[in-house]
């Protein structure tokens, strides 16, 4: 697109990333699957040159069923991204992933209905691998800048995708815990999927602010509040910051993992 604004690097994340990023532009973009969710920041972190959504809108009105995830992933490859990072609020599942903590998802399972969820509808039948869906690059950078930095961050886990906007009963959310799947989120699919389809890099962050319901009953874990979750969202929000800063430096120059060649073989001719 002529005269449209390049990075190397997309961050989908909350309004909150808007406080540390050094805004140099915002653009807009019309994509053939619709508007993003929002115009775009262009903007610089360490030298690097970012581009970043606000996967719910500016304001936060945009509900994870109503995202245009097409049109914000699709929109990001326009500028040239070829790393995107993921961060999301989620909350735990299991008891020994506690709130103030990061996971770095190495599985998803999709609980999701209805959401489109490919750019390859036609005429050419694709089928894109997601054995490993999160870019095994990005995840490692991650883990080893949240260790230099004390953060403490799960290095792999599975976050379950349900649809929302309603949060799970207690039997559904007893249920994923019992399936041994540590985070859940409203979001990571099919956003990390599109961008494999796109043979970008992806890695999600998932940053914990509570216990799931099904949680609630077990002596060890005392029920949550709206201040306590606030509190925490705001303490990950500076780590994430601070993550960030040190990850993105860091990213390499060349490609050579299981994204940036998702297509080879996929197409059925």
């Amino acid at each position: 697109m002529k005269g449209i604004s390049k990075a190397d690097v997309g961050v989908f994340g909350g309004s909150g990333f808007y406080s540390f990023l050094k805004i140099k532009e915002e653009i807009s973009i019309t994509t053939p699957y619709g508007e993003p969710s929002c115009k775009i920041i262009i903007g610089e972190l360490e030298g690097v040159r970012v581009a970043f959504i606000p996967r719910h809108g500016k304001n936060h009105e945009l509900p994870p069923h109503k995202i245009n995830y097409r049109a914000n992933v699709f929109a990001m490859k326009e500028l040239g991204v070829k790393y995107i990072f993921g961060p999301c609020a989620s909350g735990s599942l299991q008891p020994h992933v506690k709130p103030g903590q990061f996971v770095i998802c190495d599985q998803f399972v999709d609980r999701t209905k209805g959401r489109i969820d490919t750019f390859y509808d036609g005429p050419s039948t694709t089928h894109i691998s997601m054995a490993e869906p999160y870019c095994p690059v990005l995840r490692k950078i991650i883990a080893e800048c949240a260790e230099e930095l004390g953060i403490v961050c799960h290095k792999k886990g599975t976050v379950v995708v349900i649809q929302g906007p309603r949060f799970s009963t207690k039997s559904e959310s007893r249920w994923f815990s019992n399936q041994g799947w540590e985070v859940i989120s409203m979001t990571q699919y099919p956003e990390c999927y599109l961008a494999r389809e796109l043979e970008m890099c992806y890695v999600n962050i998932s940053l914990i602010t509570d216990y799931d319901v099904g949680l609630e009953d077990q002596p060890e874990i005392k029920p949550v509040t709206t201040k306590e979750i606030i509190k925490i969202f705001n303490q990950n929000n500076e780590k994430l910051k601070n993550l960030l800063f040190k990850a993105i430096p860091m990213i390499p120059d060349k490609r050579n993992c299981i994204c940036s060649n998702a297509l080879k073989g996929a197409v059925l001719s």
